[in-house]
């Protein structure tokens, strides 16, 4: 993966990137080289207006949680959690767990992260039955860089064959975020959303 490289030193092009901006290298007509998943994503994902925080192991996502909290000042408020596995992980953050609309923030994990659009995918196994627009505003977003993949279709296969007994409902896409532009007509009906990703690298 290069995302590791390319947090220790944001400045700095990628390969591929170098390659296409240097004229001696490829011919006029050539196609453009297709960015590696991560560093599609990453960009997408930023220019979406999403903020996501890389992380190496798990000290470091306790840490970034943190930094989250302190920010926002999101210490000892309500969070809306329905993952217990998750509640256990930060419940040293003095936060108090409930399934409420109205809580300051939104925590969970997510089925994949589509490189193409910049989007989150995720399904009931998330967020039950509810609707993006019956959450809470503020979204923090525990994933890992083998969840990162190309296209929704290959999202959808991944679901498809990881939940062979029963297929989760309620398949949807976080893409909209409350940095865009308002007025965008893209985005019509959309629930934007204040979005934090915390990235783990695990491969």
């Amino acid at each position: 993966m290069n995302l590791f490289k390319r947090f220790l030193n944001p400045n700095s092009k990628s390969e591929t990137e170098q390659e296409n901006q240097d004229p001696t290298q490829r011919g006029k007509y050539m196609p453009e080289v297709k960015l590696p998943t991560d560093e599609r994503f990453m960009l997408n994902f930023k220019n979406n207006g999403g903020k996501f925080l890389y992380c190496v192991n798990e000290e470091e996502i306790q840490e970034a949680f943190d930094n989250i909290l302190m920010e926002n000042d999101w210490y000892e408020t309500e969070c809306c959690c329905f993952d217990d596995n998750l509640k256990s992980k930060f419940n040293s953050f003095n936060l108090e767990f409930n399934n409420s609309a109205k809580a300051e923030f939104y925590l969970s994990t997510c089925e994949y992260l589509v490189a193409n659009d910049g989007s989150i995918l995720i399904s009931s196994n998330q967020i039950k039955e509810r609707k993006l627009h019956d959450l809470p505003a503020n979204f923090i977003v525990l994933s890992s860089t083998s969840q990162l993949i190309d296209t929704i279709g290959e999202g959808l296969r991944g679901i498809k064959y990881k939940n062979k007994q029963q297929i989760p409902s309620n398949i949807t896409t976080i893409k909209n975020f409350e940095t865009q532009k308002e007025g965008d007509f893209m985005t019509y009906g959309s629930s934007t959303k204040n979005l934090y990703l915390l990235l783990l690298e695990d491969l």
